[in-house]
Order: C-alpha cells, then structure tokens, then sequence
C-alpha cells in the first residue's frame, strides 16, 4: 500500500476545506486536500457569498448590524440551545474573513437582505455579471489558487476512508483513489470538511425521518453522502442530531419558468390539504418559515394560488416582492411556462376554470377551498382578521382561470452530526477533543437547533468559511505541540 506523508489532511475541498487548508498554510503548515470531485468548490459552487457582520460594506451603506445585535439575535432565535462560544467567535471573525478574502482578490458586490425582514449580511461575490445564483464560484477558484501559491497539495477524485489512530490521537487517513487503489497518509491532524449527506437517501431517512423525493426535495449535490460523519463517528465522535438546512421546495422538484416560480412566491392565499390558510403569507419568502409550515402540514403540503386577474397585474406591473435569487419583477413567461409544465404531466402545478374544479384537482373538499376564498374575498375589502396580512397583499381571487402550486419540505442539504467545541476540536461523548480531529462547514454545523437562521442571510456559506478557518487555525497550532 502507498504512504504519503504530510502535517495535516483535510477531507473534502469546498468553502470549508479549501478555507481550512489555506488559513493552516499560511499558518506554516504542509496540508494535503483530498476531494471526492474533479472539481473543488462543493456546493459553494451553486451559492452566492459567506455571511458578514461589522465590515466595510455595512458601514458604508449605513447597514445597523454588529456583532453583538446578530449574536443576540442569534441565541433567541435558537433559544440558546445551540453553542454560544462557537456563534460568537464565528461571528467576531467574520469581517476579518471578509477581508482576507479580498486579500485574495474576491471582491464582493456589497451587503444584501434576502428578503425584507432580513438583516443585511449576505456579502454576494462579484463576477461582473448581474447578481445571481453560483456568484460564489469566483471565491472558491480565488481560495484554490491561493492553497496552489502556498503549496497546498490538491488529490481530486480521491476519497478519506478512515481516521487512523493511535493512543487515541490522529495519526493518519487511509484514503481511495478514484481507480478503487487505497493509500495511507501519515499525519499530525485531520479536518473533516466533507459537506453533510444530502444525497444519502437512507441517512435521511434513519437521521431525520423524512423520504426524500416525496416528502423533501433538497438539493442532493451528488457524491454528498456522509463520508465525513461516518469516519467522525467511528473514529469517537459524539454522534449528534442531523438535521435538514431547511428550506421550501415549490414544484416538487419540477424545473419551471422564472416566472412561474416568481408568482407562486409571491405572498398570496395560501392553503393546506384541508383548503384552510395556514400563515400570514407576507412572511412567505422566509422560505426556512415556510418550509417548516410545509412541514407540519397533512401530506407534508401547501399550495399557493392566484387567479387571471393577480396574474395579469404582476404581468403587467411585476411582482410584489424580489430577493436576490428571484430577483426579475418580469413575469411573462407565466403562461408559456404552465402550458409546458400542464403539457408534460405535472403533478405540482395546476389549472382550473373553478375554484370548485381548482379544489378537486389538490384533493381538497370543494366547499371548504371555495368557503376558504369567500372569507379571505372578504378580508381584501377591509382587513385580515385571521393572521393579520399587510393590507398591500391582500387581492382578491375572483378570475379564472385559476393557478396553483405545490409547496413542500425543501433544503440546501443536512447539517450537524459531529460535536465540536469553539476551536472546531471534534469532541466525544464526554465533550473532550479527540486529539487531532477537527471539523468543518455542514458536518459540523450544530448552530441551528431546528430552523436555519435565515433571518442572517450568508450563514450557511460564511459558517463553512469561518469554521474552516477556525479549524486550520487550531490544527496548525496543534501540530507544533505533538
């Protein structure tokens, strides 16, 4: 069996590994990457930028965010069953990561909310092009070309298999290259970076109850299956509780127009299986919220439904509400868009000349959707007595035909699973660091209980970076004590 010798191995070369792997050689380290892909970059590749507080950005658009507000907000927002310490050091750092990725030459568009209720964290990468979805794709070749300047070797289409031990300390990995030939790596320190198991159907299943492809449709990046979890926790870690990075799904999973998509986000009736409203629908594009409802609904279902006359309005005067992902007010791809879904067979959107008809379609008792209209008809002309809805939403459905879509569980992929403590040390049962290992991004990502803070948008991104950081810090200074 080949053996390679190094100071620290990081598994997995996304914003987490490539961050981790990075900071530690600049950090004086000698650092071997071993990625599973052709590519680097993991699923920041389909992201837009890492989550920032107190940087230059915020200050020079007078954005009122700082350290102390986000982290408060943070803890209440998870009722202070997550890591403090962990929080707030990820959250003190995260200008400074800001900074030295600039020092990289990302540069970052600004400081952006989600959605309207949203702080003004999210630090979008800029490509010269419009802002939008895979922005962060610049930011992931910055950080491989700087691991490459510093002498960082990258083994792509290359797997870690296992955590060797000895005395109960890191002492290498055995890993696979992509020919099925395995090889040992001798070394001080290894960073688990490995990105969670959103395309591990059965580890969903068992971790998290939920079937994905019937009643959860996150992104299932291939090749992100769990490795990293499972060789944390053969190799001692405290198993933890994995959880979806949860998010709503419109369509099932359906590719659909811009336009289709855009309207049936827009904060109009929205209705359960029994054909009754479930939430205020102003805080519709918190799609975490709205994921959630999705969730604890029969069928694990909701549907949002407009009419011709909603339609032709937004289609003349654009939508209601934008967020950086569906940023167009321009929907006039509606109508060429639900003919091609309704001509190839969907079963997530539909069309009606009724509301009678519309019902029958979801399976939902004609007379309590149609009862369900007339009220909320009713709330149009004065107020919403049932959940309180900005008057500025309110319209009325009185126009066929009819339109409606499926909404359902959604997500970016699993967080958590593996404990650690504010230097990103993998702990045991008994929360003491198993000398060596370290963790980073979604393997490690235990911060938010049951519901991704969305209301700090760049979290799931900035979290990766950050903790990878973290962890190269702490592995390269641990290496020089062993």
């Amino acid at each position: 069996m080949e053996k390679l010798k190094t100071q620290i191995v990081v598994i997995a070369g996304g914003p987490s590994g490539m961050s981790a792997a990075v900071q530690a050689a600049e950090d004086g380290a000698e650092v071997i990457v071993l990625e599973k892909a052709g590519i680097t970059g993991g699923a920041a590749n389909m992201g837009m930028g890492p989550l920032g507080i107190g940087t230059r950005y915020q200050q020079e658009q007078m954005i009122d965010i700082t350290v102390e507000k986000a982290f408060n907000m943070f803890m209440e927002y998870t009722h202070y069953n997550v890591d403090a310490r962990l929080v707030k050091r990820y959250f003190e750092q995260s200008a400074e990561t800001i900074e030295w990725l600039e020092d990289m030459g990302v540069e970052f568009e600004g400081a952006f909310r989600y959605f309207p209720q949203s702080e003004a964290t999210w630090h979008i990468v800029k490509t010269g092009n419009k802002i939008g979805p895979r922005a962060a794709g610049a930011m992931n070749r910055a950080l491989f070309q700087r691991a490459q300047e510093l002498g960082v070797k990258i083994m792509l289409e290359t797997v870690g298999k296992k955590i060797l031990k000895t005395d109960g300390r890191v002492t290498g990995v055995l890993a696979q290259k992509a020919g099925g030939e395995e090889f040992e790596i001798a070394c001080d320190a290894a960073i688990i970076c490995t990105g969670g198991a959103g395309a591990n159907k059965e580890l969903i299943k068992e971790e998290i109850g939920l079937e994905q492809g019937r009643e959860l449709f996150n992104f299932a990046i291939p090749g992100i299956v769990g490795d990293g979890l499972r060789m944390a926790w053969e190799a001692g870690a405290d198993h933890l509780p994995v959880r979806i990075e949860q998010a709503c799904d419109l369509g099932g999973g359906e590719e659909a127009a811009a336009g289709v998509i855009n309207i049936f986000k827009q904060p109009n009736l929205l209705v359960n299986k029994f054909g009754k409203r479930v939430m205020n629908e102003e805080y519709m594009q918190n799609t975490t919220y709205l994921g959630n409802l999705a969730n604890h609904q029969k069928d694990k279902t909701v549907y949002s439904i407009v009419d011709a006359s909603i339609v032709k309005a937004y289609v003349k005067n654009g939508v209601d509400v934008t967020s950086l992902v569906n940023p167009e007010t321009d929907v006039s791809d509606f109508y060429d868009g639900m003919d091609r879904l309704l001509e190839n067979g969907t079963k997530n959107f539909f069309r009606a000349d009724s509301i009678e008809e519309l019902a029958a379609q979801l399976g939902i008792e004609p007379e309590a959707l149609a009862d369900t209209v007339d009220e909320y008809n009713d709330y149009c002309d004065s107020r919403d007595e049932e959940f309180f809805k900005n008057y500025r939403y309110l319209k009325k459905l009185r126009k066929a035909p009819y339109y409606a879509a499926a909404i359902h569980p959604g997500g970016y992929g699993t967080v958590g699973g593996i404990r650690i403590n504010e230097n990103c040390e993998v702990c045991d049962k008994e929360f003491m660091p198993i000398p060596g290992l370290y963790a980073a991004g979604a393997d490690s990502c235990n911060i938010y209980e049951d519901s991704y803070m969305f209301l700090l948008p760049g979290n799931s991104m900035g979290y990766a970076v950050n903790t990878g950081r973290i962890a190269g810090m702490e592995a390269a200074e641990y290496i020089e004590t062993v």
